[in-house]
């Protein structure tokens, strides 16, 4: 697996303290409430998890599963909502967990969603962040690590359900997602 990795992008230590200065920071601004954290199936479930047990308050932990890229390396710009929530979200602070932000339309798509619950509050806590790949006008409220527009595995993030295990994040060798290696 490690073979189909073209370089290490983000090493698992530089990771794992990035998580934690992030839920320092969700800790400070949300000191005695106990907000709602929705993890975005399947990408952020590392990250996720990683950054709720960082995070030193009371929580509610929920998870949705959206899709908008299927086996493609590009979002397809359709959104569908494949599992929603168990809780209500009507006047609780939210923060919805990214893997990571590309164009900004799935994104969109799932805050436009959300805030028809009428949340207290929606902020939103992405690992990585492509602002160069931005569609809409979207800046997430935690960000991990901004990245140049490669395509990134590892730490949750996939291609075609391959690579989530990896323990850092990768930029996957072109050759391994090109056009001709999927025929």
């Amino acid at each position: 697996m490690k073979k189909d990795i073209q370089e290490v992008l983000i090493k698992e230590e530089v990771l794992h303290q990035r998580v934690k200065e992030l839920a320092a920071e969700i800790t400070v601004t949300y000191q005695g409430k106990s907000p709602v954290c929705i993890g975005i199936l399947k990408g952020s479930v590392p990250f996720f998890a990683d950054l709720t047990r960082a995070i030193a308050l009371p929580l509610y932990c929920d998870y949705m599963a959206v899709s908008s890229y299927g086996q493609s390396t590009k979002s397809s710009g359709t959104v569908k909502i494949l599992k929603d929530l168990d809780v209500s979200l009507e006047n609780k602070d939210v923060i919805v967990v990214e893997d990571i932000i590309d164009t900004g339309l799935t994104l969109q798509y799932l805050l436009d969603n959300l805030r028809s619950r009428c949340p207290a509050s929606l902020a939103v806590c992405t690992l990585l962040n492509k602002p160069s790949r931005r569609l809409v006008d979207i800046t997430p409220d935690y960000n991990g690590f901004n990245i140049a527009d490669v395509f990134v595995v590892g730490y949750g993030l996939d291609y075609a359900e391959k690579y989530r295990n990896l323990p850092f994040v990768g930029v996957l060798r072109e050759e391994i997602y090109s056009e001709n290696s999927l025929k």
